[in-house]
């Protein structure tokens, strides 16, 4: 089983000890309040703009209190907590599907090492690699990115030339999975039955890539986020005028604080919908398909390299 090195170039996940309620204050690393950090200073560069001038705008006095302001506000949690739960279940239904990749690539390896009565170990080999190979295809073809040098490692020569030339990867790779389990069945390595048991996992690894593409091509509706990020955004910049003759100067930070809890459900949201992405709390497949590589490694009695990924999780450690 071979794994691909090179130098750390992204962190595609945070993944951080439970902290003390205090520390939680100035965790920095893994929020997405650096990306708020210019608008949230322009609001508050605004807010202090419209306490100096006292809630006036071209010398007309914007007749706005707190009261409608708390009546909306509500109703806007409810929808950033409906938009909430909808990125959140995209997230999480990735995340189900890469546990479930796992589960079926050692299912396969462990009835390519203990069903078939003729298999060497070469042709084992040659089937383990190109699930490893599946793995990362996956992974390039949900990110947009290059799997050529991942796959140069992975497969033959020819296959890989195969491969290369195909815009559906993973579905490709799964094609010569499916020839690898006939060419048993004909060489009278595995029976009937036992090819049967090979196509189901087969079924259930195209089954995940569909799943996969399924979420990648399917984004939340663009007018619903428009509606909902105009709405966050009108709600902050009339907030101080609701504020100003109830709070004075306490307004800009008041206003700064109600909007960076709008504003940061907004962007998480926004965040984990495309959840194959690689923005900091992005699921982590590089290290999840590299700990897959492992385990089905170790099942066909190979050390696993320990390679430097080209993207990695980082734990944080204080």
């Amino acid at each position: 089983m071979y794994f691909c090195s090179g130098l750390i170039r992204y962190i595609i996940m945070i993944i951080r000890k439970k902290e003390n309620w205090f520390r939680m204050l100035f965790i920095w690393q893994g929020s997405v309040l650096p990306r708020l950090l210019p608008r949230l200073s322009l609001l508050f560069i605004l807010s202090l703009g419209i306490v100096y001038f006292h809630g006036t705008l071209f010398s007309y006095k914007v007749p706005l209190n707190p009261v409608p302001f708390t009546l909306f506000g509500f109703v806007l949690a409810l929808f950033l907590g409906f938009r909430n739960n909808v990125s959140y279940e995209r997230f999480w239904e990735g995340r189900k599907l890469w546990g479930a990749l796992l589960n079926v690539s050692r299912s396969l390896t462990r009835q390519a090492l203990t069903l078939g009565k003729g298999l060497d170990k070469e042709s084992t080999r040659y089937f383990v690699n190109l699930i490893g190979a599946f793995i990362v295809s996956l992974k390039h073809q949900l990110r947009s990115t290059d799997a050529l040098e991942d796959l140069r490692s992975r497969l033959s020569e020819s296959d890989c030339d195969i491969v290369s030339k195909s815009k559906y990867k993973p579905a490709v790779i799964l094609k010569l999975l499916g020839q690898w389990v006939q060419r048993s069945k004909e060489q009278g390595n595995i029976d009937s039955i036992q090819q049967a048991r090979f196509d189901e996992n087969l079924d259930r690894l195209s089954d995940i890539l569909g799943g996969c593409e399924r979420i990648l091509s399917t984004p939340i509706p663009y007018s619903y986020q428009v509606l909902l990020h105009r709405t966050v955004y009108i709600y902050c910049l009339l907030l101080p005028f609701g504020l100003v003759d109830s709070l004075s100067w306490f307004t800009p930070f008041l206003v700064v604080f109600i909007a960076y809890t709008f504003v940061a459900f907004e962007a998480i949201a926004d965040e984990i919908e495309e959840p194959f992405g690689q923005e900091p709390n992005d699921l982590a497949l590089n290290s999840m398909g590299n700990m897959i590589e492992e385990t089905i490694a170790e099942l066909i009695g190979n050390e696993p390299e320990k390679a430097l990924k080209s993207e990695a999780t980082v734990k944080v450690v204080d």
